[in-house]
């Protein structure tokens, strides 16, 4: 539940952050119609037209949809790439409640003396294949998705040991 409340928190902000964005930007395009016209026209010039091309591109789309294209162009914001929260939420929830089952039938089943290597094991190798999963399903370099995902629940998982060690909490 921690997991999913977290990924609502999360993609919410970011929506409130995009949408006020959306809001100064709209403004902006009122109050100071030119300097945006200037901004997107260099915008285009960064990305290789010239002066004339990239000023005639500006007030064209800016003629077509002006608010559109500044927060395209200007703000990188895409309504084909909002999350959102509930989705995020129920997504990251399901996700973590599967992967979570994984090292959770590790210790259940391992033999006694045996269930802290094997539930490490078991959490080690489950973690490298979600993340070449994750990468494959995102076309992004599978080693090095692997790698990070790996690392980084490895740390968690020796953080959380060594604060259960502090506490004298023991499996």
């Amino acid at each position: 539940m921690s997991m999913a409340a977290g990924e609502y928190v999360s993609v919410s902000s970011q929506s409130d952050t995009e949408k006020a964005d959306i809001v100064r930007e709209t403004s902006a395009l009122k109050e100071q119609p030119e300097e945006e016209l200037a901004e997107l026209t260099a915008i285009y010039r960064e990305k290789g037209l010239s002066e004339e091309t990239a000023s005639q591109v500006a007030r064209e789309l800016t003629a077509h949809d002006a608010i559109g294209t500044h927060v395209r162009d200007e703000l990188g914001l895409s309504e084909a790439l909002s999350a959102n929260p509930l989705q995020a939420a129920l997504a990251s929830g399901l996700t973590f409640s599967a992967a979570a089952a994984v090292p959770l039938l590790a210790a259940v089943l391992a033999p006694g003396g045996a269930i802290i290597p094997v539930v490490l094991v078991v959490t080690i190798i489950t973690l490298a294949a979600l993340g070449a999963l994750g990468a494959r399903a995102g076309a992004a370099p599978v080693l090095r998705a692997t790698l990070r995902v790996v690392t980084w629940g490895v740390f968690a998982m020796a953080v959380t040991a060594g604060i259960g060690w502090l506490f004298g909490v023991s499996v």
